[in-house]
């Protein structure tokens, strides 16, 4: 009985690509189980696809000087500690991390057991807790060439993307969110926490952009407005952003590397906002500036933002959509899942 176990959270982009490489992983594994975080984002998402969720206790570090931060090195004990618990009751055969903060004892755990672990990093620079990962994988996978370079076990390979991306009508999804389809449409998302810069950039050019575009908005959980316009569909969070991207013309979002990839394959004109360096690491802006050299995407960095220049950007990019179009087909995007389902498929007992 062939076993996985998958792990990462924090943001659903440290969840979803595995939801992308599930239907492969039925294939080659007959027990499949996800380690995530007590109280994450990610539970809701893995338990509503008929995971078994099992927790550990861990904490992210906070970017600037703050006693919680002394307390990690005690979290990450008793996560590593349960987490082996957990992986000697389960007895995978192979580790596929995603990341984030919660992955890092389940990878030092698994290392202890001798259990071998293969790691994914979406983004255009390693994150924190893959960087600390990497010497406890026998394989680091990345999405973008540039991270798999900076590692001895790096092997760039793309990135995982659901293949329902590609299935979906345009028609049915339109009637779905309650959408005309008589304007083009602009689709608004500022990740799966959602953008407070973002958002009120948005609201506050709806005006300006309703008489020529209609509007989805996916604005995150907690953040809807109540603001009833024609042509303008604001929604928390979905897990069919396939729908979403059906219904697109052009796309203003942020630049996490998972929904950039999405975009860039299913060739959408991106209008991007990377969160800045004050509330990240950066991995955002590197992620915007390499499609943006790539001619796939616009860039307009957050603290130029206004609802003038979000009119402005993403009337210019509506204007010039065929020369992006030329640049999608000059650069496609491949799916990476199967080729990463048949690395992890490698490690059946």
């Amino acid at each position: 009985m062939a076993t996985i176990v998958l792990t990462g959270g924090g943001t659903a982009g440290h969840v979803m690509p595995h939801l992308a490489l599930l239907p492969y992983f039925k294939k080659d594994f007959d027990n499949i189980y996800y380690i995530g975080s007590q109280n994450g984002m990610e539970k809701e998402i893995v338990v509503k696809a008929g995971l078994r969720y099992y927790s550990v206790p861990c904490t992210k570090l906070i970017r600037k000087f703050t006693l919680k931060n002394f307390t990690i090195p005690f979290i990450l004990y008793k996560g590593v500690k349960q987490a082996g618990k957990i992986l000697d009751k389960l007895k995978p055969d192979v580790i596929f991390s995603k990341g984030g903060y919660v992955s890092l004892p389940v990878v030092i755990a698994a290392k202890r057991r001798k259990i071998p672990v293969i790691a994914h990093e979406s983004d255009y620079s390693m994150g924190l807790a893959n960087r600390i990962s990497a010497k406890y994988c026998d394989k680091v996978l990345t999405s973008f060439p540039s991270a798999a370079k900076s590692l001895k076990n790096g092997v760039h390979i793309g990135a995982p993307l659901k293949n329902s991306l590609y299935s979906v009508d345009k028609a049915e999804s339109l009637k779905f969110f309650g959408l005309s389809g008589k304007k083009p449409v602009i689709l608004i998302t500022g990740g799966s926490l959602g953008s407070a810069a973002i958002n009120s950039a948005a609201k506050n050019a709806l005006n300006n952009l309703l008489p020529d575009f209609d509007i989805l908005h996916v604005c995150g959980k907690g953040n809807l407005s109540g603001i009833k316009k024609a042509g303008y569909v604001e929604i928390e969070f979905t897990d069919k952003m396939e729908r979403a991207f059906a219904c697109a013309d052009l796309c203003v979002s942020r630049a996490g590397a998972n929904t950039v990839f999405e975009m860039a394959s299913l060739k959408l004109p991106m209008l991007l906002i990377p969160l800045p360096k004050t509330v990240s690491r950066g991995d955002q802006i590197l992620n915007a500036e390499y499609f943006k050299n790539l001619g796939l995407a616009r860039v307009l960095y957050q603290e130029n933002l206004t609802p003038e220049t979000l009119s402005d950007n993403v009337r210019a990019l509506y204007e010039k959509r065929q020369k992006f179009a030329d640049a999608f087909n000059a650069h496609p995007i491949e799916n990476a899942a199967y080729k990463i389902a048949q690395i992890l498929g490698t490690y059946k007992r």
